[in-house]
């Protein structure tokens, strides 16, 4: 539940996370755990549980939820009733009026008015009272027991005692005073001790089930909110059954899901099975009629998924009787197939019985042999024939196919081919097909050897722009000069068609010196210096 705030996730993230809060929920999935190795309670709201994002919560946490401030240093000590610090001889100015003391004056004095005041009289001065100031947190300003002496709890023990002291006596008492009476008596066969006993004893275990008596009493009451009356139970359980997370204190033990009151796990596993009452959830789920209503639940889904009107929830005697139906019909059904397969095939516990021959596999026939394993004496044993050849050697192999088995594939031993139906080459084309293998790992060791090799990168000769230039071209300086000047001159009259003379010649010959100088002078739009180069 509390998770941290991290990145996004996907649809069947999203949905494995809700079906884990859900059986978190539900205690059959343990509890998260945070940083500090406790466990988060999985029933805190997201709102709480989910950390702020900038604080950059990587693992699950509720620190953000904690009080991070740190507490001043309160006290856990009380007033010291009664000290004194000072004993004056003489009044002292600004001193109490009444007594003479300087902690207090006189209207907060607690000593009887005097007749004559200290003040006036300067005679038995009372003492200064020790003043103390106690920072004090929340619960210790709300606790009512602070300050308490414990030993003053010995009078109550004391006055406990002696009431039980004086009931005993008085039981003693009144043993003595019927047995007086049944000395005294005419008949005292009348009186037995037992009735003495039973009338004098005061039996507290009688007294405690009586304080019991009310456990099933069902009480009305009538001033409800509806105004009507309602019976209401006054006890859940007898107290006497210990509760399942007291069976095992350790904490260590099966968890315990106070929100559920679940606790999946076998408190005490090493204890005697006769002994214990109670083995844990899980058991009780997985065993009686437990398992029963969850197969009638798993019929109910399926029949609904398969078109039928069936809800456990809404009409549980109709889902209940469909299942029984449903039950009687398999079963059916499984006795049918049964008596199908017995009918084709028959039954072979139902025939004679055996003979122990066949069943040891023994007989009483005696076989000896040799050394070499050849027979001396006795019938050699047949060896059972199947229905497929056995033993047959084609296309001069010496093996048959599958004796041979690498990389996945079968072949023949002999020859040690994977291709069925070939001719046996022998031992010759054992050590081709090595030698070919060989070669093969050669060759592809050379290619990736050549590959590591970077190949030689030609460089070439750019023009001013980038264009490829021949490697014999050779530019005339003076004729790339004029060249350059007649560019310009011809930009100029592009510029401004005013100055275009009359008679143009136009000449068609364009030579190296010319192209140079119309890449020299030519404006890239995408260069980034194009407006610093004329």
């Amino acid at each position: 539940m509390a998770t941290a705030s991290g990145a996004f996730k996907s649809r069947e993230d999203h949905r494995k996370q809700i079906e884990l809060e859900e059986a978190r929920k539900a205690g059959l999935a343990p509890a998260e755990v945070d940083e500090d190795g406790k466990e988060i309670n999985p029933h805190i709201p997201q709102y709480m549980s989910s950390a702020p994002w900038y604080l950059n919560a990587e693992k699950p946490s509720l620190k953000h939820q904690r009080k991070w401030k740190s507490d001043p240093n309160y006290t856990k000590s009380w007033y010291d009733r009664g000290a004194k610090v000072f004993q004056a001889e003489k009044y002292r100015k600004g001193a109490c009026e009444n007594c003479g003391a300087m902690t207090h004056n006189a209207k907060a004095c607690m000593e009887r008015p005097r007749k004559i005041g200290a003040k006036h009289s300067n005679k038995h001065i009372a003492p200064d009272e020790k003043i103390e100031n106690f920072e004090l947190d929340y619960d210790g300003k709300r606790d009512r027991w602070n300050g308490y002496d414990p030993s003053n709890y010995a009078l109550v023990v004391a006055r406990y005692e002696a009431r039980d002291a004086a009931r005993s006596r008085y039981v003693k008492e009144e043993q003595l005073k019927k047995l007086e009476e049944k000395n005294n008596s005419e008949n005292p066969e009348e009186v037995s001790d037992e009735d003495i006993d039973d009338d004098v004893r005061v039996d507290e275990a009688k007294v405690d089930e009586s304080k019991q008596m009310d456990f099933a009493k069902v009480e009305k009451r009538v001033r409800t909110t509806g105004g009507g009356s309602t019976g209401t139970v006054r006890n859940l359980r007898i107290r006497e059954d210990t509760a399942k997370y007291l069976l095992n204190l350790d904490v260590n033990s099966a968890y315990y899901d106070p929100k559920t009151r679940s606790m999946r796990e076998d408190p005490l596993p090493d204890a005697d099975p006769n002994e214990k009452f109670y083995l844990g959830d899980n058991q009780y789920r997985n065993s009686g009629q437990a398992e029963e209503f969850k197969q009638l639940n798993i019929h109910s889904w399926e029949a609904f998924d398969k078109g039928q009107d069936i809800h456990m929830q809404a009409a549980p005697s109709q889902a209940e009787l469909l299942y029984k139906n449903f039950k009687v019909n398999k079963e059916k059904l499984k006795t049918h197939t049964k008596d199908q397969m017995l009918e084709k095939y028959g039954n072979a516990a139902s025939q004679d019985e055996i003979p122990k021959e066949l069943l040891l596999g023994q007989s009483e026939s005696q076989v000896e042999y040799d050394r070499a394993g050849r027979i001396i004496k006795g019938q050699e044993v047949v060896l059972p024939k199947s229905k497929y050849e056995e033993d047959i050697h084609i296309n001069n192999h010496t093996s048959v196919w599958g004796s041979w088995w690498k990389d996945h594939q079968w072949g023949y031993k002999c020859c040690r081919q994977t291709v069925r139906n070939s001719y046996c080459t022998g031992a010759a084309g054992i050590k081709a097909a090595e030698a070919a293998t060989d070669l093969m790992k050669a060759n592809i060791a050379r290619k990736e050897a050549d590959d590591e090799l970077p190949a030689p990168v030609e460089e070439k000769r750019l023009a001013t722009w980038g264009t490829e230039v021949p490697d014999d071209l050779v530019l005339d300086e003076k004729l790339l000069a004029s060249a350059l000047k007649k560019e310009d001159q011809r930009k100029r009259e592009e510029k401004d068609e005013r100055k275009r003379k009359y008679n143009v010649k136009w000449n068609d010959e364009v030579t190296a010196e010319d192209m140079e100088a119309y890449r020299m002078k030519k404006v890239h739009h995408d260069d980034p210096m194009k407006d610093f180069l004329h």
